[in-house]
């Protein structure tokens, strides 16, 4: 059985967790939705790896900034717990027409220095499974399956229809070896 490393970003994993519960998350570990996938697919995870970024912290935070904090926090700390490899970009808030708007900065970027780093640090390793829909990733796949021996399945989850919410890029598709579809019952297994 082929050992993979798993690479998760976690706010794509989120959508796709939502969209299954019609609009509510599902309650899952993240160790057991890997597993599922890595059964489905005859291969043994060897670490998994997940990116995100903390809630929005303002400079004197409140009742609702502070409790998200604290919710995420345990997460964080359930996850590593379960020896899970967490990577933090960060949040930033920006102010448009007078609403705020929130979004995660250095996340992808965290994600494809830690996929660069796979050939050195984990030569052993063939194969990786990297659980997204960003078309960003595509120049770090072609280079890790044209430069080196390890071979990329995209775990992703896209609609066929026309003006779906999900969609995954054609170049992205194209440059990893394989694809995999994230079904509703890997998260409630």
């Amino acid at each position: 059985m082929d050992e993979v490393l798993i690479f998760i970003d976690a706010g794509f994993l989120s959508k796709v967790n939502n969209y299954f519960g019609k609009g509510k998350y599902i309650q899952f570990k993240i160790v057991n939705f890997v597993k599922n996938i890595c059964l489905r697919e005859k291969v043994r995870h060897s670490k998994i790896f997940f990116y995100t970024a903390p809630p929005f912290q303002s400079t004197n935070p409140g009742k609702i900034e502070i409790t998200k904090k604290k919710n995420y926090d345990s997460f964080k700390n359930a996850l590593v717990r379960d020896g899970v490899f967490f990577r933090e970009g960060r949040c930033q808030r920006l102010k448009v027409d007078g609403k705020f708007s929130y979004h995660q900065k250095g996340v992808d970027t965290l994600l494809t220095m830690d996929l660069v780093k796979v050939p050195m640090k984990y030569s052993s390793i063939k194969k990786v499974f990297l659980i997204a829909s960003d078309s960003d990733f595509v120049p770090i796949i072609n280079d890790l399956q044209n430069e080196s021996d390890v071979r990329v399945t995209l775990c992703t989850f896209f609609e066929k229809k026309r003006d779906g919410f999900f969609s995954t890029s054609n170049e992205l598709m194209k440059a990893v070896s394989n694809y995999v579809l994230i079904r509703e019952e890997d998260f409630r297994k």
